[in-house]
């Protein structure tokens, strides 16, 4: 079975690919991508379709809620019958707006390719469709079903298809996510901290700041203070970075709006939990110390993953299957998020590091380790057929 995969073929595909700028505000070159995905991903048996995004809103510099707009998700469902079933995902957006400099695949080293999304991860979404290819030559193929979601806004944190995400995971035996390997070796990544973006919305008073400033409240002040308190909460188990201030005018003229915005990385739920009630607290505090209003948006959009007992055994089959290859199975903690946070916030076990070899991610020294294409693509393959032939459920 694994002598079907087809290195070249995949190099092609995501040299494709990764000449289509799919920044995660570029509709157009999101749209671009996603129809070539639907031809590529025709390639397999079953049914491909593009599903919109849900609505997404965020909070603008003047405080008022903005609905965005987010690219088609590609979704293809083999076998929905089948009793025993598996989730893979992926994502077409990256990080690189339309008008990127950053355009060009330069060879940095022999076998070693420098480009946009190569790792994250047009790579990864050509091992996915290698990967089903040779599975589907194997006889036990035919046993199971399996869904493939590549979304157009993981970038971002995945709001316009988080609901899809949970959809897709209800009743699945386990999940694969191809988010790179950015350490060269191939060490996965364990488990994962969770992630929560907040915009804090504060309403003061104007007044002239030399006849009246008594007069006034100052949002600017408010929301100061609430950054320097929210970032004393911060522990082991939770990080918190104030990063923006927003609001504001002449310099004569006390403020009466601000916009806090800040990002928390909890490694837990309780975590994440005692935070969100530190935080109403804090904001009614401060709300009657200093005389505003406050009004809070965002929220986690990555719950913590931690590794339990059968996301262990799942990547107990990864491990052998990558030992009987001979590649590295080392796995490594990670502060980072991505869609498997939200797959293990389900409740199915997921690996979610199964991409391409590379590093330097989300800057224009990303690099991609050509020999990796095929390495991951036999180690999905094998992983899949050994899960097919699994007993019990």
């Amino acid at each position: 079975m694994l002598e079907r995969v087809d290195t070249a073929a995949m190099l092609r595909r995501t040299l494709d690919w990764c000449a289509i700028q799919t920044g995660t505000g570029n509709l157009r070159g999101l749209a671009q991508q996603a129809a070539a995905l639907a031809d590529a991903f025709a390639a397999l048996p079953g049914e491909v379709s593009l599903v919109d995004a849900a609505p997404v809103s965020a909070i603008n510099a003047d405080g008022r809620e903005t609905v965005i707009e987010r690219g088609q998700n590609l979704v293809l469902s083999v076998r929905p019958q089948a009793e025993r079933r598996f989730l893979l995902t992926g994502h077409m957006d990256t990080v690189f707006p339309a008008d990127t400099a950053f355009t060009e695949v330069v060879e940095i080293e022999p076998r070693v390719l420098n480009g946009p999304g190569l790792a994250d991860m047009k790579g990864g979404i050509a091992v996915i469709l290698e990967a089903l290819k040779v599975f589907e030559s194997h006889p036990s193929a035919v046993k199971i079903g399996y869904d493939v979601m590549i979304n157009s806004d993981e970038e971002t944190g995945s709001a316009g298809s988080a609901d899809l995400i949970a959809w897709l995971a209800q009743g699945k035996h386990a999940a694969l996510t191809y988010e790179p390997s950015t350490m060269p070796d191939g060490t996965f990544a364990g488990a994962r901290g969770g992630s929560g973006n907040y915009s804090v919305i504060v309403t003061g008073k104007s007044a002239h700041a030399g006849r009246n400033p008594q007069d006034g409240r100052n949002a600017i002040v408010a929301a100061a203070d609430l950054a320097v308190r929210i970032a004393d909460l911060g522990y082991d188990e939770l990080s918190i970075n104030p990063a923006k201030i927003e609001g504001g005018s002449a310099n004569n003229v006390v403020p009466d709006h601000a916009i806090l915005r800040f990002n928390i990385r909890p490694k837990t739920q309780d975590a994440a939990g005692h935070f969100a009630f530190s935080l109403n607290l804090l904001m009614d505090e401060i709300s009657a110390e200093r005389g505003v209003a406050m009004h809070l948006h965002g929220g986690i959009s990555r719950p913590p993953k931690p590794v339990d007992e059968r996301a262990e055994q799942l990547f107990g089959t990864v491990r052998s299957c990558s030992k009987a290859l001979g590649l590295h199975y080392a796995r490594k903690d990670t502060g980072g998020v991505c869609d498997g946070n939200n797959i293990a916030a389900c409740g199915v076990p997921v690996v979610d590091t199964m991409g391409v070899r590379g590093g330097s991610i989300h800057s224009p020294q990303e690099f991609m380790i050509v020999d990796s294409l095929a390495e991951r693509a036999k180690l999905s393959a094998l992983v899949l057929a050994r899960l097919a032939l699994e007993k019990g459920n």
